[in-house]
């Protein structure tokens, strides 16, 4: 009689367990159970038991329960015992752990044994139940059976919840690949296993799936070497791996399965290493049968001494951590990276077209949408990437390799100065200088590229819409600079000026449709402060100042006679307004201004044949050679005017930029 905590013992197993571990656990003991019998063949019969409910539409009713029958030794009181025994070292030799059965109780409802086994007093027959309270054993029941068959019958019966798969092919396949080391070691008869309905009926031998390609499912790769060494002299651990094409994968991913005394223990999917396994790979074929078109998955199977030593009580995982540790000197992660590498190397131009196809993409982005990536894309490590990459994750890996090069570069330069005398410093410079080179003209490229696509967007704003109407000034303005702000609260790389004049990117205030005295009083559209980087001086009276005027894309009605929106008077208004004193910068401070101060003036509108003619004879205007603008100085004002259709405004951009657009091969 045992005394143990049966249900917290089954309450305490540790995740990496599933429904299909108990049924691998009973195989795998009833193999065992006729390698320590007499039978001259062995053989392992599943059965699978379906619910009486009946489905929906007609279709198979859930597997409840299976039953397990093998032709081994039986259940002797050697075993019997063992059974009753916490943790048995009966089975050591063979990997034993002395705690599968508890698996059983974790996902069935009750785990029943009939055995008929050779005893010192004859044949007998022992049958009970696992307990599930204080004794592993219950129920127990001895008889003579002069003529009964020795081997087991092991059933678990009424799953606590849905199995997940229905058809026994389906099942077997799941076996197949769980156990499939016993199938594969040319060294070891392995019994015969099948399974079938509860009445027989489908049987399918799981033998079959290896030794004669059962519909061709399961194929090995033959490999040059598949194996793997991590340490040196006494601390060497060495490693096996052998890889499977394993066909119509059913929408699983190609895995990596770690192995423990010939039992699959864990199972990670390769792209985690290699991105390129993400999908299901194709084989063509050249006819049917076998030969024909088909879908496969990789799975690449380890073992290893390490790994039988390793397994933990409830064979769902290791001892050893899963990454990096410094008490254990080998992960499951190096194991597995070190295994995805020789999978990768199986499928050798299989991989490596879907590499340069990844390649490809990043080339296309590049091309596309990001130039100044190109100089990175010529040292970058695309491994990493996932395969059929979006934008999003391409650009995602290409800014954390700027950010690395960035920090190295720091470090490169920090150390230099710290540790390297002015000869070092001559010698290592060139090479840290270009580094620097690298990274500035990547984000030059960068800003170029994105002036490209502002150009294209500020075009389309002064285009008419869907409903042949154009978009009000107030489009177009916030694509030069946003409305309702100032250069207090926005950046130079906020705006883009440059597209009037290249010399108004560097500017030191810039009022943007505000009253620049703080009120309701009128206001330019822009009126613009020029940097000291420029011309020298902050707020000194011989910086120019400049004013913009913004009408609508389409509309002339400001030079009617009745109209108040006159931009060539309001903009002199401006300029005088501002003479005399009446505005202040955001912090406060008065403009300064003299009677030399320069001041310009420009007008963005639709040049249509009435406003020519009002430019010409009311405003006094003159035309500049190419048509699309008209150009006045005003000397008692010390003001220079332009007036400029939008589209000399964009194609004046355009063509100042179209040289660096060239060179990057997006004009």
């Amino acid at each position: 009689m045992s005394n143990v905590n049966v249900r917290r013992a089954v309450e305490n197993i540790r995740s990496g367990t599933n429904v299909y571990t108990p049924l691998v656990e009973t195989i795998v003991n009833a193999i065992q159970a006729i390698e320590a019998g007499s039978a001259e063949k062995g053989l392992v019969d599943i059965l699978v038991k379906r619910s009486n409910q009946e489905e929906l539409e007609g279709g198979q009713p859930p597997v409840e329960s299976f039953t397990v029958i093998d032709n081994g030794v039986g259940f002797n009181d050697e075993n019997r015992d063992s059974f009753d025994t916490l943790y048995s070292d009966h089975k050591i030799a063979h990997g034993g752990k002395g705690f599968g059965r508890f698996t059983c109780l974790k996902y069935f409802d009750d785990l029943l044994i009939e055995s008929v086994f050779e005893g010192e007093e004859g044949r007998k027959k022992r049958a009970f139940k696992m307990g599930k309270q204080t004794d592993i054993i219950v129920s127990e029941n001895i008889e003579d059976c002069p003529d009964g068959e020795i081997g087991s019958r092991v059933t678990m019966r009424k799953a606590k919840r849905a199995f997940p798969d229905k058809k026994v092919k389906t099942i077997a396949r799941t076996l197949v690949e769980r156990l499939l080391p016993y199938f594969i070691d040319a060294d070891y008869q392995c019994p015969e296993i099948g399974i079938a309905e509860e009445d027989g009926t489908g049987r399918i031998i799981l033998n079959n799936f290896v030794s004669n390609q059962l519909a061709a499912m399961i194929k090995e790769i033959p490999l040059q070497d598949g194996g793997i060494v991590f340490g040196s002299g006494d601390k060497e651990q060495t490693f096996q791996v052998r890889v499977f094409k394993l066909y119509s994968p059913r929408n699983q991913k190609s895995k990596i399965s770690l192995v423990a005394d010939r039992r699959e223990v864990t199972d990670t999917a390769i792209h985690s290493f290699v991105p390129e396994f993400v999908d299901e790979f194709f084989e063509e074929g050249s006819g049917g049968g076998e030969d024909r078109d088909r879908n496969y998955i990789v799975k690449a199977y380890v073992f290893g001494p390490y790994l039988d030593a390793n397994v933990s009580l409830e064979r769902g995982g290791f001892e050893f951590p899963k990454g990096d540790d410094l008490l254990h000197p080998i992960s499951q992660a190096e194991i597995e990276q070190a295994a995805a590498n020789i999978a990768r190397d199986a499928l050798g131009d299989t991989i490596t077209a879907r590499q340069e196809k990844k390649r490809t993409q990043v080339r296309g982005y590049i091309d596309d949408s990001a130039p100044w990536h190109r100089t990175i894309s010529e040292e970058i490590d695309l491994s990493s990437m996932p395969y059929n990459p979006t934008p999003e994750q391409i650009e995602t890996v290409f800014q954390k390799e700027k950010f690395a090069q960035e920090v190295a570069i720091r470090q490169q330069v920090t150390q230099m100065l710290n540790e390297t005398d002015a000869a070092g410093l001559k010698d290592g410079l060139p090479k840290i200088l270009d580094q620097i080179s690298k990274t500035s003209r990547n984000d030059l490229i960068h800003y170029i590229a994105l002036r490209k696509h502002v150009l294209t967007l500020f075009g389309k704003s002064f285009e008419l819409t869907d409903d042949q109407r154009y978009p009000s000034e107030g489009t177009v303005h916030d694509i030069i600079f946003p409305r309702k702000g100032d250069s207090a609260a926005t950046a130079y790389e906020d705006h883009n000026l440059w597209i009037i004049d290249e010399r108004l990117n560097f500017t030191n205030f810039v009022s943007s449709d505000r009253p620049l005295d703080g009120g309701a009083t009128e206001r330019p559209d822009l009126l613009v402060f020029d940097k000291p980087v420029l011309f020298r001086g902050d707020n000194e009276a011989s910086n120019p100042i400049t004013v913009f005027e913004f009408k609508k894309p389409g509309r002339d009605d400001f030079v009617n006679p009745s109209s108040k929106e006159d931009p060539v008077q309001q903009i002199i208004r401006y300029v005088n307004n501002v003479k005399k004193g009446k505005f202040k910068t955001p912090k406060g401070r008065q403009i300064q201004v003299a009677d030399n101060t320069p001041f310009y003036g420009y007008v963005m509108c639709e040049i249509t044949e009435k406003v020519k003619e009002w430019l010409k004879m009311e405003k006094d205007f003159k035309p500049m050679p190419d048509g699309g603008g008209w150009f006045n100085w005003f000397g008692n004002n010390n003001l220079y005017m332009e007036v400029l259709s939008w589209d000399k405004v964009l194609r004046d951009a355009e063509m100042r930029n179209s040289v660096f657009f060239h060179k990057l091969g997006i004009d």
